[in-house]
């Protein structure tokens, strides 16, 4: 099927509070991921490797390093129709504010997308971890000849109270939904599941926030301004009056919504198994290619652990950790359960032989578990930062703390001996 008939949109979220340190000078799609890659490039890889080349992504909050690395990664022949562009919110004459939710972002988007030639539109996330064929979607809705497709992923009852939950018909046309449904409301909302969802006891449909829209209906909906969002509006009250659908999906997906989370997803790339698998062939996540020197790694015991390229190692054990680009671990130091995100440029050599500069990366002797360490972070020698469930949320100049993980922030400098 042709992905010119498809042009696809891909929300880069609001303020990202969720996220925060990580999202404290970049956008939510611009925040690194797997060491070498950012969330903005799996919707990005999803829509390509499914044929769909024409794709914008909407973003207002800090949106700078986000455009550069959109900028600097998908360069598409000069002679096809290809293109991912990041539209920010826009003060324009008929609009003063920022984008006031999903929908909202679309409508206040609109008058890009009106010249351009596509019958439905792909609505996306940009902060999700997964690999999917949008055809076999786009196929369905065609075939079922929906108004609206929703993907939807089968839950357990424990995950089902935070998620949007959506009840079919034996046609499997979406009949009702509800936002986060109390427990006690659940026995009432199952859904037809595949037999080895319902041995897992995911019996319950959750929206994720995947959408296709025919675009004459679209274009209907984004005249009433009174709606903001999908998920909350346009979905629930759409229902009846159309005819929509549930696409069900029963890979791996994880929405990135806090740092628990976008923690949880990295370190699950060191499993032998991962769940989301970046060595396939057919389903590539494609990010910028850097030119950057192999890894080289001395005298240090690896295990479970995924290294990016251009790292200078030569720590004395990294276990259970995401190592990303042009890191660099001194001496006689021990990382366990960390992402380490990297760092953007190398450092001088005479800054690094400077013994009254802290250099980027990790110093001698440290020993450091339970963290996220930002891009070019400078961590001094024999600091010892042990995250975990016995300490408290909080936040300082160079670093916060999220349900027990100690996260650096981008460029903080940690002086030597620092205990936390």
């Amino acid at each position: 099927m042709s992905g010119n008939k498809v042009l696809a949109i891909i929300l880069g979220g609001g303020q990202g509070s969720r996220l925060h340190p990580l999202t404290q000078s970049r956008s939510k799609p611009a925040v690194p991921i797997a060491g070498k890659y950012r969330l903005v490039d799996i919707p990005i890889s999803n829509c390509i490797n499914s044929n769909i080349k024409r794709m914008f992504v909407l973003t207002q909050f800090n949106s700078a390093s986000l455009n550069r690395h959109i900028k600097n990664t998908y360069h598409f022949s000069f002679f096809s129709s290809a293109f991912v562009d990041v539209l920010a919110a826009e003060q324009t004459p008929g609009n003063q504010g920022w984008f006031q939710g999903t929908a909202d972002a679309v409508r206040q988007s609109m008058h890009h997308f009106k010249e351009l030639d596509y019958d439905y539109m792909l609505i996306l996330s940009g902060d999700q971890l997964y690999q999917m064929d949008f055809n076999v979607m786009v196929k369905a809705h065609i075939k079922a000849k929906a108004a609206i497709s929703i993907a939807t992923i089968p839950v357990n009852a424990k995950d089902a109270t935070s998620f949007g939950i959506l009840k079919t018909n034996d046609k499997n046309e979406i009949t009702s939904f509800i936002e986060k449904p109390e427990t006690n409301l659940l026995p009432e909302w199952s859904s037809e599941v595949s037999d080895e969802m319902k041995s897992e006891g995911r019996n319950y449909l959750a929206s994720m926030g995947i959408y296709i829209f025919n675009r004459k209906l679209l274009e209907d909906l984004m005249e009433d301004d009174s709606t903001i969002d999908f998920g909350k509006e346009i979905i629930p009250q759409n229902i009846e009056k159309q005819k929509v659908v549930s696409h069900q999906f029963e890979g791996y997906w994880t929405d990135i919504g806090n740092i628990d989370s976008f923690f949880e997803a990295n370190l699950g790339l060191t499993d032998d198994f991962p769940k989301f698998d970046l060595y396939s062939k057919e389903r590539r996540i494609y990010t910028r290619a850097r030119m950057l020197p192999t890894t080289k790694v001395s005298g240090t015991n690896l295990d479970k652990t995924v290294i990016a390229e251009g790292c200078i190692i030569n720590a004395g054990k990294i276990e259970h950790s995401v190592i990303g680009i042009r890191s660099k671990i001194d001496s006689e130091s021990t990382v366990i359960n960390t992402y380490m995100m990297g760092s953007d440029y190398y450092q001088a050599l005479e800054e690094i032989l400077d013994d009254k500069i802290v250099s980027m990366g990790i110093g001698k002797r440290c020993f450091i578990k339970n963290a996220i360490l930002d891009k070019n972070c400078c961590v001094g020698d024999d600091v010892r930062i042990n995250g975990g469930k016995h300490l408290e949320d909080q936040e300082t100049d160079t670093y916060a703390i999220r349900d027990g993980i100690v996260v650096i922030k981008k460029g903080a400098v940690i002086p030597n001996g620092f205990i936390i």
